[in-house]
Parts: structure tokens; sequence; C-alpha cells
């Protein structure tokens, strides 16, 4: 069973950066995409980010509300996955979840495509 936890997320003014992390442990993490997704109060849980296995390419696939501002990365020798967000604005504040699964492409970009899921990190985004 692969467990993953989140880190990172806290309290920033619009403008501003923060980097979160998602440590991988009982699985083959190179094996798998990693995604980050994330839920406002009130809303439906959406994408944000995604990195494929090395084995695809190592590709990396971005919402448009994420792109030019966030950047997603993975280290397989740590077994982490990064997203950096930078430019904050108040619409990021959220719970930002990890994500993995072997989605196929039509299923990158949804909940249903990954199996195994964080349990969230705050991020709150201030004016």
């Amino acid at each position: 069973q692969v467990q993953l936890v989140e880190s990172g997320g806290g309290l920033v003014q619009a403008g501003g950066s923060l980097r979160l992390s998602c440590v991988a442990s009982g699985g083959t993490f190179s094996a798998y995409t990693m995604g980050w997704f994330r839920q406002a109060p009130g809303e439906e849980r959406e994408f944000v980010a995604a990195v494929r296995a090395s084995g695809g390419g190592g590709r990396t696939y971005y919402a448009d509300s994420a792109k030019g501002r966030f950047t997603i990365s993975r280290d397989n020798a740590r077994n982490t996955v990064y997203l950096q967000m930078n430019s904050l604005k108040l619409e990021d504040t959220a719970v930002y979840y990890c994500a993995a699964g072997v989605p196929i492409l039509s299923a990158l970009h949804t909940s249903q495509g990954y199996r195994h899921w964080g349990q969230g990190t705050q991020v709150t985004v201030s004016s």
C-alpha cells in the first residue's frame, strides 16, 4: 500500500511563493504518475498538475490556472514530488492533495485516475 504525506502548506500573502512536498512510501515511486489536486471549501476537488513516471518520459501537465505559475517536479531517489507555487493568488487557497496512480491520458486530470492519496496540506493566500 502506497502512503503519501504532504508538507509545505501554510499562510502566504498574495504574490508570494510556497513549495509543497509529498513523500511516498510502500510502493515503487518511480513507476507512478504523481499528481497534485486541490479542493477549496464548497468546491469539488480539481486537478492542478501531474508528472508522468520516468518510463513515460516524465512529462508534465498543468491545469490552465497553474500554467506559468506552478511547477511540478519529482525526485525518484527521494520518493518525493514537489509543487513549486509562485505568484500565488487568493483563489489558490485550498487543501492541496498529492496523488499516485497510473492513469491513462484521458484520466490524468481526474481524481478517478489515481489510486493513492495523501491527507492534504492547507494553503491559504491572504491579501
